[in-house]
């Protein structure tokens, strides 16, 4: 059944928002694939393409307008929160306030006046790290990471989290890692695949990040809404690489030329700087910034045990996450693969 734009229907199983985001379209699909009522609250000319061929009801609106949130999330049993503003950079921080702890606000606020239970998507970035090789946990103390706009508004979207929960609203928190697969539409973090396959990553950072499969992520969602804890915080993780060891993985899976090692911490930085000043020169913050340079320095290394213990959450091969996020890609006319072999990684 096509997705349709329909009145909102007396009572539902599941409210998603951000479900065109590569969190929410995975959530939203396993839902539905499980004979779940779900309804998605999507923005005007929006979620045609993601949401096509999807059992799912439609309500037109924003997270940051309060009316259209009430109606989206009357009748339902379980709010999962997944939308959110994603830009790493210095810029925009009263635009991500908005939507990030605002809209989050609105939706906590709904939730608990309706009496559902709120699952909301944070990201590990809200979390400290450790500084070291020692993976962090949902109780470290933050700190050691940059504390850029989207780290800042992640954060406090989590307090507003746990003021509605002193209040009597029943919620859980899930802290992803950085992720590949399928339904990445933007595409959000599976540019950084795209790039590399595309012959752009020759030098990677120094640094390392914590990736993990879109749909384990899913998965660990849809566990939370009955198994969660109330007030908890879970991180749903994957795999612990360095750059270079990632980037290496996404060209042999894309058939290109692996990066011929990492980048000097000084050139990172260089590059940073110079990021920020085409930013200014444009009026437009890109990608490559000062505050992203610096987020690839770090050591981002994450612990998923209590996800593993309490939500019985799964993490499948690196390569079998990279190899779908890529075949996607070019099913979907993101990418063309390569004319050269795939190389297949050691086991």
């Amino acid at each position: 059944m096509e997705a349709t734009r329909t009145r909102v229907s007396p009572a539902i199983d599941c409210l998603v928002t951000g479900g065109t985001g590569l969190v929410g379209n995975n959530v939203i699909r396993m839902l539905v694939d499980q004979g779940r009522r779900v309804r998605t609250l999507v923005r005007e000319r929006s979620g045609d393409r993601e949401l096509a061929g999807v059992d799912v009801e439609r309500t037109v609106g924003d997270v940051t307008d309060p009316e259209a949130v009430r109606q989206a999330v009357a009748g339902a049993r379980v709010v999962i929160h997944s939308a959110a503003m994603v830009h790493v950079g210095w810029r925009r921080l009263a635009d991500m306030r908005r939507v990030n702890v605002e809209g989050t606000r609105l939706v906590a606020e709904a939730a608990r006046r309706e009496g559902a239970r709120l699952v909301h998507v944070s990201s590990v970035n809200a979390l400290g790290l450790t500084g070291n090789a020692t993976p962090a946990d949902e109780e470290i103390p933050f700190g050691n990471t940059i504390e850029c706009p989207y780290v800042v508004t992640k954060r406090e979207a989590e307090q507003v989290v746990l003021d509605e929960v002193a209040r009597g609203l029943d919620a859980v928190i899930v802290n992803p890692v950085f992720m590949l697969g399928p339904w990445d539409w933007k595409p959000s973090s599976g540019r950084m695949l795209m790039e590399v396959a595309a012959g752009r990553g020759l030098l990677a950072p120094p640094g390392s990040q914590h990736f993990g499969d879109s749909r384990d992520i899913a998965a660990g969602i849809v566990a939370a809404m009955g198994k969660g804890k109330p007030g908890r915080r879970y991180i749903l993780g994957g795999h612990h690489l360095r750059f270079i060891d990632a980037w290496t993985l996404f060209a042999q899976v894309s058939g290109c030329r692996p990066p011929r090692g990492e980048a000097p911490l000084r050139v990172v930085r260089f590059a940073g700087r110079v990021g920020d000043l085409i930013s200014g020169w444009v009026g437009r913050e890109g990608p490559l910034n000062s505050a992203a340079a610096s987020m690839s320095l770090l050591c981002q290394h994450y612990s998923s045990d209590r996800a593993i213990s309490e939500l019985g959450y799964s993490i499948r091969p690196l390569e079998e996450s990279v190899e779908t996020a890529w075949r996607w890609f070019i099913d979907n006319g993101y990418a063309k693969p390569s004319k050269s072999p795939t190389r297949r990684r050691a086991s």
